[in-house]
């Protein structure tokens, strides 16, 4: 049966992604003899011909140990990455939750910095005003909204990154790991909201290590195993199939 591309949020298309490491560079003529291959690279294949498309109203976990390349494919999803070979096409609006801190300029507040990350998701300043104190609310940050974001503990980043992340009226949501910081409090109400984003029918990608909330949450498990798809289906299949190979 034809699909209906209509349907389809994300398509990734026979993506590979290669990168070179390189050795430490000698300085001397005996670092040179004696540690040779400083002076070489060589290609790390992080992806091998992965595809697969993801729905609209999908709820997607990326499973597998890491350096099993499932970060990497977040990053080409959001286009910090870009495939070596194949393509990545994304239907509809993107925001994304990679790494904390990332985006946020460090001497401004957090206020400012709301205003800073959702302009780069697309909105007006009109609109950020309208969404500021949801927004600040949310993070529950209170009065340290007002000082710079250098001051913040990983767990404040995620609150402000988060909350700025689910209030820009994105259609695509990418998470990478993030929510594994901060307290459980904070962490069962981004879950919470996560919930509620699947069932308005937004399309959300995760990456995690969190095995019962794949299990929860997830309507898909993606199990990647050095660089390729080892399983793609029902999420609590995904768990059991890497589990298994985990021993």
């Amino acid at each position: 049966m034809k699909k209906n591309v209509n349907d389809i949020a994300i398509q990734v298309k026979n993506v590979e992604k290669s990168f070179k490491i390189y050795y430490d560079k000698a300085h001397t003529l005996k670092e040179t003899m004696l540690f040779w291959k400083r002076n070489q690279n060589e290609l790390f294949h992080a992806l091998k011909g992965v595809s697969m498309d993801i729905k609209k109203g999908e709820t997607v976990a990326l499973i597998g140990v890491n350096g099993s390349g499932k970060s990497t494919l977040l990053k080409l999803m959001t286009k910090i990455y870009y495939p070596t070979k194949g393509q990545i096409i994304t239907h509809g609006k993107v925001t994304s939750l990679l790494e904390l801190g990332a985006g946020f300029h460090q001497d401004f507040t957090g206020r400012e910095n709301i205003y800073f990350n959702a302009a780069i998701f697309g909105l007006t300043k009109q609109e950020i005003d309208k969404r500021l104190d949801t927004i600040i609310e949310f993070s529950e940050l209170g009065d340290f909204i007002d000082n710079p974001v250098r001051t913040y503990s990983s767990g404040m980043y995620m609150r402000l990154a988060f909350s700025i992340a689910i209030n820009v009226d994105a259609d695509i949501l990418l998470i990478d790991e993030i929510l594994a910081v901060g307290d459980q409090h904070f962490q069962e109400k981004c879950f919470a909201k996560l919930q509620e984003l699947k069932e308005s029918d937004k399309t959300i990608v995760i990456v995690t290590h969190n095995l019962d909330q794949v299990k929860s949450l997830c309507t898909r498990g993606i199990w990647i195993d050095e660089g390729k798809i080892a399983f793609d289906g029902d999420p609590s299949k995904a768990v059991e199939e890497y589990l298994k190979k985990r021993g």
